[in-house]
């Protein structure tokens, strides 16, 4: 993202390409139920996922727009609530039970949506008593991690939005999750600088306590692998932890300025990291390193 154009970067061909300029006059090209006639311009982005070709991203004033990177135009654009405090807090693409893919949003109006992605009509709506920060769904699509301003998260069905467990531990309110491919673990991140690791079989209380260095965890991700672990503060730091060392092993990434986002690549070999700083924007990308010891015998 940089200056209301949401880029593709190709790190094989170390070449940017626009995929949508958002300070421009939006006017979908499909027509969905729930979607502005007048389009929008001008959208100040506060989150973005993509996932299966489609790029969902979500604004400061309430804001989701949509759009298949393998069709032209846009392809569905709304405001999701009219709140005076009504940003998106969270925009996520996931899988249902049975395979079907949705678009899960998270407001501050302490509600969350889920679209359908073909026709874009809303297919769920849940309501919880504090601002909602941050959705994740298990890879089976069964559960819905939901946090927010409380210190409490949330284990709810995915289908009906009804709490089904609660996460007690944090002592602040929390903004990150990710699920570990074994579907087994969530990892939560807070405010109070701390990422906590649950075994969803035994919400008694967390499986390891990692701390950050400074701020709040404000993402985290895992390698497709399982293998790492990524979890980032709000600036400057980035920490990875090797989960087949129970996470007693880690790596810090010391940088310069706020931290955007983080992902890794789908093959699990770099992890890229967005920095938000109006001097020092860019994005950078850390390859895995490895240690070929077979290589010694032909020393």
């Amino acid at each position: 993202m940089q200056n209301y154009s949401i880029m593709h970067w190709s790190s094989l061909l170390r070449k940017g390409t626009e995929v949508l300029n958002v300070a421009r006059p939006m006017v979908p090209t499909q027509k969905s139920l729930g979607c502005l006639p007048q389009g929008m311009a001008r959208i100040q982005i506060s989150t973005m996922a993509v996932k299966d070709n489609l790029l969902v991203a979500g604004g400061f004033r309430g804001e989701l727009v949509c759009k298949f990177l393998n069709r032209a135009g846009l392809s569905f654009c709304t405001k999701l609530t009219n709140d005076d405090n009504a940003i998106t807090n969270c925009a996520d693409i996931c899988h249902t039970p049975n395979g079907s893919l949705r678009i899960m949003t998270a407001n501050n109006d302490a509600c969350v949506r889920i679209f359908d992605t073909e026709s874009f009509s809303i297919q769920g709506h849940f309501c919880f008593p504090w601002c909602v920060n941050n959705t994740s769904v298990s890879l089976d699509g069964k559960l819905l991690a939901v946090l927010g301003d409380s210190t409490d998260c949330l284990l709810a069905d995915s289908q009906t939005g009804k709490p089904i467990g609660s996460l007690k531990g944090h002592l602040d309110y929390s903004f990150a999750s990710a699920w570990h491919p074994d579907g087994y673990v969530l990892a939560t991140g807070n405010q109070d600088t701390t990422c906590r690791l649950w075994d969803i079989r035994n919400l008694s209380t967390s499986l390891a306590v990692l701390e950050g260095r400074m701020g709040a965890i404000r993402a985290i991700k895992f390698t497709s692998d399982g293998r790492f672990m990524a979890a980032a503060e709000a600036a400057d730091f980035i920490h990875v932890f090797d989960v087949a060392s129970d996470y007693t092993k880690s790596q810090e990434i010391d940088l310069f300025g706020e931290v955007a986002g983080i992902s890794f690549s789908p093959d699990a070999e770099s992890l890229f990291v967005g920095v938000a700083d109006r001097t020092y924007g860019s994005l950078l990308e850390f390859k895995r390193s490895r240690s070929r010891y077979y290589m010694d015998s032909f020393l």
